[in-house]
């Protein structure tokens, strides 16, 4: 007879963390532009994961089941968005500059 374990609110949040964590540790340490955009895309999908997991949680009290749902697709257009303009920011820099470092990106005008 084999038992499942339970999957539960906690479940989901820890999983959102360490996402999160490691999201924000990509984007304090890491020197090229494209990762930082992609740590920040991580932790954008770890408040996905927290809406998603809260939803649900609260419809199984009775509570509206969509919500959830909503904000996240809502995120998910934001992030894309996100995506674009920052692969759109760091094109130019890399056209104008030769480099793809967010540190050396402090001229305004070049």
């Amino acid at each position: 007879m084999s038992q499942y374990l339970a999957v539960g609110l906690t479940h989901y949040l820890v999983v959102a963390a360490l996402l999160f964590g490691m999201g924000l540790f990509a984007v304090i340490t890491r020197n090229h532009a494209v990762a930082v955009l992609l740590g920040v895309e991580l932790m954008l999908n770890a408040a996905n994961i927290n809406l998603m997991a809260f939803s649900r949680f609260r419809a199984s009290a009775g509570m509206a089941a969509l919500q959830g749902q909503a904000f996240a697709l809502i995120v998910i257009a934001l992030a894309a968005c996100e995506a674009v303009v920052g692969l759109a920011i760091i094109l130019v820099l890399y056209r104008n500059m030769a480099t793809v470092n967010p540190d050396e990106a402090d001229e305004l005008k070049w």
